[in-house]
């Protein structure tokens, strides 16, 4: 095993592309290993004798905090980009890299590791001394019930894709609804996110057992400065400088339907109807005819999707939220521990883009 630097990103960027469908270039893995003011990350690579890195681990770390209080901030680990070339799986490689991976996020004192993984390797982490604490599930908003918007939702099953006009009459008004709250709210469009953005994030991370840190820097570097481009950020203002909430999208890629509602804070439920308008509109300016949303399980934001009118998926479809202890008394372990208390979006997943 070799603990991995800058100088290694080209090699880790050619086992990346040689793991997964979607591709990524060292610009791309620099930005997320090297840019992100909350800190390096730490990944590793196996290889074998006379070759390149064949077997891969990265965590990234990202600045919690447990309802505000600032005597809790510090560093929690998330899992990324675990992954083994096909020609070397099933090997033991990515147990010894997990162990590897623990061991040095626990030596820099990092509290915790948290990952995401699927159906199919949840199992492998458990074993490997993981606590399973919860699941998440994409919901969808469907804006329009043509045959691209039909093709989608048959993932889910054909009666999904049946009744998709009546689907769009319901969450057409599930958004009017909201959106009436809103009243005497404007958005803006947000090129970089201001310095008061810290002064709104703070005062909604005093809700939450378990919040990452969104400070200006981090947003920028998040959505602003993200190699896909694919991100728009909008500001919700009450009068003339207040901001009371934000919002992230990502808009479809060429050719495809779907948009994502990544990130909101909103101070309140006012600014919050906002805020998802926001996201909303300029979704579906951008040809959505389906919006999607990550949620944790019986956490707030799964509860706002639901009553905004998201729709669930079905029960398969979902990823395994999982926890590595390293200092089990410490506040962000016992509130990790209850994923009912996590504010956690799409746009805090180690992915760059989602789909």
């Amino acid at each position: 095993m070799h603990a991995c630097t800058r100088a290694d990103r080209a090699e880790q960027a050619r086992l990346f592309n040689q793991c997964f469908k979607k591709a990524l270039g060292v610009a791309e893995l620099e930005w997320r290993y090297d840019a992100n003011p909350h800190g390096t990350s730490l990944s590793f690579v196996t290889r074998p004798a006379g070759r390149e890195g064949v077997s891969g681990y990265a965590c990234s770390p990202r600045r919690a905090l447990s309802f505000g209080d600032e005597a809790t901030l510090a560093p929690v680990g998330e899992t990324g980009d675990v992954m083994t070339h096909p020609e070397w799986r099933k090997r033991g490689l990515f147990s010894d890299l997990d162990r590897a991976a623990m061991a040095e996020s626990k030596r820099v004192g990092w509290p915790c590791v948290f990952g995401l993984p699927n159906r199919r390797s949840a199992h492998i982490f458990v074993e490997l001394g993981w606590e399973k604490i919860g699941s998440v599930r994409p919901w969808t908003f469907v804006l329009r019930a043509d045959a691209a918007s039909r093709r989608e939702l048959a993932s889910d099953g054909r009666a999904r894709a049946w009744f998709a006009p009546w689907t769009v009459r319901s969450c057409r008004r599930a958004r009017e609804r909201s959106a009436a709250l809103a009243h005497g709210l404007r958005t803006l469009a947000l090129s970089r996110f201001p310095g008061e953005v810290e002064e709104l994030t703070r005062a909604v991370e005093k809700r939450f057992a378990f919040m990452i840190r969104r400070d200006a820097a981090y947003l920028n570097w998040r959505f602003v400065a993200s190699p896909s481009k694919l991100h728009r950020a909008f500001g919700v203002y009450d009068g003339a400088e207040v901001l009371v909430g934000y919002v992230v999208v990502q808009r479809p890629r060429p050719g495809e339907t779907i948009g994502y509602l990544v990130d909101i804070v909103a101070r309140d439920e006012r600014a919050l109807a906002a805020a998802i308008e926001a996201g909303l509109a300029e979704l579906e300016s951008a040809g959505a005819g389906l919006v999607r949303a990550t949620g944790i399980d019986g956490s707030w934001w799964n509860r706002v999707l639901v009553e905004k009118g998201f729709r669930a998926p079905k029960p398969d479809n979902h990823l395994t939220v999982i926890l590595h202890p390293h200092q089990v008394d410490h506040p962000l372990v016992k509130a990790a521990r209850d994923v009912r208390g996590w504010y956690f979006t799409d746009g805090d997943r180690d992915d760059e883009t989602m789909g």
